[in-house]
């Protein structure tokens, strides 16, 4: 369930060329960083993505198709600056091979299930696997339980995404796109965790 404007299904081919781009710029006070979204398809990537950008949240939003790209800056305590340049892909079994285009070459990526099922979370760890094994060595990994606001339809405790993070070296929070809980304090986390380049 998109919650943004997506790229027609050719993108994935045109966009391809910006994986020459360096993961991080190469400037310690102003980061720019490729960060992309990956889960099951109605997990809220697009929500987390909406919200965190424009701070709206659209509970109509249609599927998101091959992936959908927005950007946003924070500043950090320490007068740091971290451009978020966002992938937000599309999570049905169809566009997966598409994936790779995205996550290649990231400095982050956000792998998103939903509290409220235990298969996206199953699939939450598919991602990890893929990304472990192709992703960026040095890349920075978030699970994210979204839809938080679900309580009492919770089939994933928070102690099993816990485990699951910890054991896997990721950062793990749960959020709400709806009531935009967490999602400042996900995107804030990440910037902290950023390998900063070294200032001669």
């Amino acid at each position: 369930m998109g919650c943004s404007s997506s790229l027609p299904d050719g993108s994935a081919r045109r966009l391809s060329g910006m994986d020459q781009d360096s993961a991080v710029a190469p400037d310690a006070k102003n980061l720019r960083v490729k960060l992309v979204l990956l889960g099951d398809s109605g997990v809220g990537k697009s929500c987390i993505v909406l919200r965190f950008v424009r701070g709206q949240f659209d509970p109509t939003s249609k599927v998101t198709v091959g992936a959908s790209f927005l950007s946003q800056t924070i500043a950090l305590q320490d007068s740091t600056t971290v451009k978020f340049e966002i992938w937000d892909t599309a999570g049905q079994e169809r566009y997966a091979a598409l994936a790779p285009l995205y996550y290649r070459g990231a400095a982050v990526a956000v792998v998103v299930y939903d509290i409220t099922s235990v298969d996206s979370f199953t699939k939450a760890q598919y991602w990890v696997k893929e990304l472990q094994k192709h992703g960026s060595p040095d890349i920075v990994l978030a699970l994210v339980g979204n839809k938080a606001d679900l309580q009492e339809n919770r089939e994933v405790s928070v102690q099993d995404g816990l485990e699951y993070a910890e054991k896997n070296g990721m950062f793990f929070i749960e959020t709400s796109a709806k009531t935009a809980d967490n999602i400042n304090q996900l995107f804030e986390e990440i910037a902290k965790r950023l390998p900063r380049p070294l200032t001669s």
